[in-house]
């Protein structure tokens, strides 16, 4: 797991404990979920298309993306500094 990320819909609905997961095919998204008494995991919040669930993940991605390009930039110029 690479992430936890919280999600805010028009101002009006959050979703908290999106995960971001490396797979063997790259970056994915999991929608929060909760343990049946069966033992399965069954999502307790999800888009109900496949067009929704795309878009959601591309935009967390790329946020995801973005944040980690932030912080390798900072760790770059901090070992400048010290240098």
């Amino acid at each position: 797991m690479k992430a936890v990320v919280s999600i805010t819909i028009d101002d009006e609905f959050v979703v908290h404990d999106i995960k971001v997961i490396e797979g063997e095919k790259g970056l994915f998204i999991a929608m929060p979920s909760r343990k049946a008494t069966d033992g399965e995991y069954r999502d307790i919040a999800h888009p109900i298309n496949s067009a929704t669930r795309e878009r959601i993940q591309r935009i967390i991605l790329e946020r995801y993306e973005e944040a980690m390009n932030m912080e390798a930039d900072r760790s770059a110029e901090a070992s400048e500094v010290i240098e």
